[in-house]
């Protein structure tokens, strides 16, 4: 009895050693906790995110908020459950991370609209609409407030899909530092804060499905300049509303 007791310890403990080792070098579980990135992805939606992959443009990114765009009290788990969390066990609920998606990448200047109301990239125009939110009143704009920022060296420029909803990184393009950065520097986000990009729609059931960077993105070319150490941002003190 004893030796079949120590052979289940055994392959449990090995699960577990095996769960927290993929968490930690291969892929890790997100429960979305907002709408910041419907319809693409909803709420209590759980995303894998691999930490294998390199991302690019297009893609949904899951990265820590080293900004500090949350608000703080946010709910995580405790105790137990947050043991199973960190060994991988169950998906994670942390309220240091934000998940979205990528649209300008270091060097790439983002603009906002052209006669079609469409975000460029590199005088490339998204036409978004197959991800952007829409509901029985229409689909949302890519962004209301004119802008054109150039995204600083090792940073990425990010937007949810639900634009109404979304605190992104147009949002804090007129936040002022208190670390003697310019205005605006926390509007974009650092690439060594990315966690991966999000591959998978694990559960429910129902949504279970890849996740891809949408093809409009193919047709942006590359920088004509090498990426600037601090963000230019016109007009400054520009926000998404």
């Amino acid at each position: 009895m004893f030796s079949w007791l120590t052979e289940v310890l055994v392959i449990v403990l090995g699960a577990l050693v095996l769960s927290a080792v993929l968490r930690a070098f291969v892929g890790q579980m997100f429960i979305i906790p907002s709408g910041s990135m419907e319809n693409t992805l909803q709420v209590n939606d759980r995303v894998v995110v691999s930490k294998v992959t390199s991302y690019e443009r297009g893609d949904i990114v899951v990265f820590r908020d080293e900004e500090h765009w949350l608000p703080d009290g946010l709910d995580e788990r405790t105790g137990f459950g947050k043991a199973l969390e960190y060994i991988g066990v169950l998906p994670s609920t942390s309220s240091n991370h934000l998940i979205k998606r990528v649209i300008g990448m270091p060097g790439d200047t983002v603009t906002c609209c052209n006669d079609n109301g469409e975000l460029s990239v590199n005088g490339a125009a998204l036409d978004e609409r197959s991800y952007l939110y829409s509901d029985s009143t229409g689909q949302v704009v890519p962004a209301a407030v004119p802008f054109t920022v150039v995204v600083p060296r090792n940073h990425l420029f990010v937007m949810g899909d639900h634009r109404n909803s979304s605190s992104d990184s147009r949002c804090h393009l007129a936040d002022i530092t208190t670390d003697g950065r310019p205005q605006g520097a926390t509007a974009f986000v650092p690439t060594d804060s990315v966690v991966g990009p999000a591959v998978a729609i694990a559960a429910p059931l129902s949504r279970m499905t890849t996740l891809a960077d949408p093809s409009i993105f193919d047709a942006v070319p590359a920088p004509g300049s090498p990426a600037p150490d601090q963000a230019t941002i016109t007009p400054k003190g520009v926000g998404c509303s």
